[in-house]
């Protein structure tokens, strides 16, 4: 008879949770496809999202803490093959992906994919996924402020390098214009919050969690004004089922290709397990907040929408992804921590005697009870004392 099993040991499915910033990222796009700003709106829609985007990099340099760098920052091998997976290896794929998913879906889309695998690594989910797993912590804030910091000035330089300028209506971005913007938006912000955390640093760390909605409401506020200027250009009539589920595909498989390589990258260097935790979540995640308001830097205004969507299809599938293997490993290490259990001891009492003895099918007649009780008591005894569990 095959039932089901009930209760706290019956085995639960637990499905993955999405992410509440991907529902507040949906209701923009929905918002912006229902009533997108037009005209005057748009442009202070604009004006606040520019102005948010400074904000949100003064706050990361400010939040960039030395000590923690410094902490981590002896894990040198480390941090170079997380860079090499974050800014070699991913741009690859992101060529890749482009050149084939760019045959059967919008050309803007396809570059998307592309503009995705030239962003820098998360922080906030690296460095948390990474002590769930029970990963190397100070090496993973090390690694994932490291890529950021590098980020910031790296990826426009492979976007002028690898996506074309918008000169033939391809679209991409606008060289000198973007060099200009980033530097303003970006650069400038995020080295002045640095240089000020002496000032600051004991005020944002003592608030980070009232500092956090900062981050994703600036990230909200240039989804709906990419998006409105993308609806205005007519992005849903180019954009269906079929083009999301091409993206979702090469997501799925840009990360599966990256997650593979990354694990046997770290068998052959011999990396502790703490280590290759680090190395895995710091080097197969791409950032939503950076990449966000770099696209909004990098690319005409009604290009951005279209340029950030696989960059959303990407955050939420890694998310599901990594956070399940930081689960699994987690669940691993505390098996391995709980200690071992010893041999059963001999059966207490003469109840528990009987039930044995059913069970194997050996029958104790009622004249020979007190001597086995006896003799199991003696020997749980004994049991004990060679388990440590009592003293001779």
């Amino acid at each position: 008879m095959v039932g089901i099993a009930t209760g706290p040991m019956a085995m639960r499915i637990r499905l993955p949770q999405v992410d509440p910033f991907l529902l507040w990222l949906v209701g923009c796009v929905i918002a912006a496809s229902i009533l997108p700003a037009r005209g005057a709106v748009l442009a202070g829609f604009d004006m606040a999202a520019d102005g948010a985007i400074v904000l949100l990099f003064f706050l990361h340099g400010a939040k960039l803490s030395r000590e923690a760098v410094l902490a981590g920052i002896g894990h040198w091998r480390l941090h170079l093959m997380a860079l090499s997976f974050t800014y070699v290896l991913f741009p690859l794929l992101g060529l890749g992906a482009q050149a084939l998913a760019g045959r059967v879906i919008d050309p803007t889309l396809a570059m998307g994919l592309l503009f995705l695998a030239l962003l820098p690594s998360t922080v906030q989910s690296s460095i948390a996924l990474t002590a769930m797993a029970g990963g190397n912590v100070a090496a993973a804030v090390c690694s994932a402020s490291l890529s950021n910091v590098i980020g910031v000035v790296l990826t426009p330089v492979l976007v002028a390098l690898f996506i074309q300028t918008g000169s033939d209506g391809g679209g991409g971005m606008d060289g000198l214009a973007s060099v200009q913007k980033i530097a303003s938006q970006l650069l400038l912000p995020f080295v002045a919050g640095h240089l000020l955390r002496p000032l600051i640093g004991t005020w944002i760390d003592g608030h980070k969690k009232l500092l956090q909605p900062v981050d994703r409401s600036s990230v909200l506020l240039v989804v709906y004004s990419a998006f409105s200027a993308a609806v205005v250009n007519g992005v849903w009539s180019r954009v269906g089922p079929f083009d999301l589920g091409v993206l979702l595909l090469a997501s799925a498989v840009m990360l599966g290709i990256v997650i593979a390589i990354n694990s046997a990258a770290a068998r052959a260097a011999g990396l502790a397990r703490e280590d290759a935790i680090v190395l895995l979540f710091c080097g197969s995640k791409k950032s939503l907040v950076s990449g966000v308001p770099m696209a909004g830097a990098l690319f005409a205004p009604a290009e951005v929408g279209t340029v950030i969507l696989p960059l959303m299809i990407f955050h939420q599938l890694q998310l599901f992804v990594c956070a399940w293997l930081a689960g699994r490993w987690r669940r691993e290490l505390d098996a391995a921590a709980a200690p071992a259990a010893g041999p059963p001891l001999p059966p207490q009492g003469e109840a528990a005697m009987l039930t044995r003895a059913d069970e194997v099918g050996i029958p104790v007649p009622q004249e020979c009870r007190p001597g086995v009780n006896a003799n199991l008591a003696l020997l749980t005894r004994h049991a004990r004392i060679a388990l440590g569990e009592d003293r001779a």
